[in-house]
């Protein structure tokens, strides 16, 4: 049974759709009936997922240039509906060892990031479209090495809170996803990948790995209900509720 054309005539850009969570949002919102931009860091990468999902448009730039952020929003022709953020993996480090200029990177990236983002997006949206951040739940957790992540993850929730009241009519809204199958969680897990999938699968309460097109789902709902604003949107197959969070990021 095909999908229902629910998006039909609206616009998703996708920061960061070239692999993982934002190319499979892309690919789920053109089988919604929308128009994709996407946009990624390697251009080569990000053409290659332009021809596998239909991009309408695509823009290799890194988010963190904030000045050529800004002219690619100002650049589009025509208004869009939903934007959808992904973001670098998450900076692992305790006290004694940290990096404060990674920190200093991650912190400017997830906040200042985020609000550069929100503000040039929010000019060429239509209501009530939503601004989606790609966020986690693994930083919820205290112990050594989860400071910085534990801070940041507390912050992006209150961010969007705000952001929903001072957006509106546009939405805002972010989705904490645990662990999930990307390239990215095998680029930080190397050869540990496969002991972490089989220990979930086996733990989990949905016994199997979340992968990137159950994330895809959740933001295709989250933009095509129109009563969600301003809140957090777990998605991690129950890993929250295993007693032994050791691990679990």
């Amino acid at each position: 049974m095909s999908e229902a054309l629910d998006l039909q005539g609206q616009t998703v850009v996708v920061l960061g759709g070239s692999s993982g969570i934002g190319l499979e949002t892309a690919r789920l919102a053109r089988t919604h009936g929308a128009d994709v931009i996407l946009t990624a860091r390697d251009p080569d990468r990000l053409r290659a997922a332009a021809a596998d999902v239909g991009a309408q448009q695509v823009a290799p730039f890194d988010l963190t240039d904030l000045d050529r952020l800004d002219r690619f929003f100002g650049d589009l022709e025509a208004p869009i509906d939903h934007v959808l953020v992904t973001g670098p993996g998450p900076y692992y480090a305790p006290l004694a060892e940290m990096d404060f200029d990674l920190a200093r990177r991650d912190v400017e990236h997830r906040l200042v990031g985020t609000l550069a983002i929100a503000r040039a997006a929010s000019a060429r949206m239509r209501p009530p479209g939503t601004l989606l951040l790609i966020g986690g739940t693994g930083g919820r957790a205290s112990g050594v090495g989860l400071t910085l992540i534990s801070a940041l993850s507390a912050a992006l929730e209150a961010l969007v809170a705000s952001l929903a009241v001072e957006l509106a009519p546009l939405r805002a809204n972010v989705i904490a996803a645990g662990f999930v199958d990307t390239p990215l969680s095998a680029a930080l897990l190397g050869d540990g990948l496969d002991d972490r999938r089989a220990a979930l699968r086996a733990a989990l309460p949905i016994g199997r790995v979340v992968g990137p097109a159950d994330v895809a789902a959740l933001a295709i709902h989250l933009m095509t209900n129109t009563a969600l604003t301003g809140a957090t949107y777990d998605i991690d197959g129950g890993q929250q509720l295993l007693s032994n969070r050791a691990g679990a990021r």
